[in-house]
């Protein structure tokens, strides 16, 4: 099996520590559970210039490194990996972020798993002449069998994998998102994801 991975809410908790920090910075307490956007200006109310400060403080290499792992993810994956399936973390972090996100994943025993930052999200280069290593076009030439995600808004890069199944990681932004066929399916842990791979 190929399989795709999203990095933040997927494997690692990145909503809670934006919530954390929007509390330090700002003052700002949005319980996680009321994370209703996945947008982070939208959950905390922030301010063009807040948003921007949040987003280049919490991509800082330290912070990315602290971020806590999702229970069961690493452990899934190299039981994946193991069995001989090919597995791909493809995140929307710049590529700015790719050392310390490549560190995250080393430390967690996950250094034979590749790791691409594709543009999915369009956002703003919050940080300065940011750039993607993975493009659109090359993106498009990758099959995969399985893909773990939790935001709505990167559902649009399965459209052209018509036997992909999406297993849609439960997350307080996603829960109200329609599917768009019976190919997606919500989970709520990783090991509800490692049975449903194992067939």
């Amino acid at each position: 099996m190929n399989i795709y991975v999203d990095f933040d809410d997927c494997l690692c908790e990145t909503g809670r520590a934006f919530a954390s920090l929007a509390a330090d910075l700002f003052g700002i307490r949005v319980p996680y559970e009321e994370m209703r956007h996945f947008n982070l200006q939208k959950a905390f109310c922030l301010t063009d210039e807040q948003y921007g400060r949040l987003l280049a403080e919490g991509h800082e290499p330290e912070v990315l490194l602290s971020f806590e792992e999702t229970p069961g993810a690493p452990e899934t994956i190299r039981e994946w990996i193991a069995g001989g399936h090919s597995v791909s973390v493809i995140t929307g972090r710049p590529f700015s972020s790719y050392e310390p996100s490549r560190a995250w994943l080393d430390r967690r025993g996950l250094r034979n798993v590749p790791l691409y930052c594709l543009d999915k999200y369009g956002r703003e280069n919050f940080i300065k002449d940011s750039e993607f290593s993975l493009k659109l076009e090359d993106y498009y030439k990758m099959k995969f069998d399985y893909a773990v995600e939790d935001s709505p808004l990167a559902f649009r890069f399965f459209d052209h994998l018509p036997d992909l199944r999406v297993l849609v990681f439960d997350r307080p932004w996603n829960r109200e998102a329609v599917f768009p066929n019976d190919r997606y399916r919500r989970c709520f842990d990783w090991e509800s994801i490692r049975k449903i791979t194992a067939g």
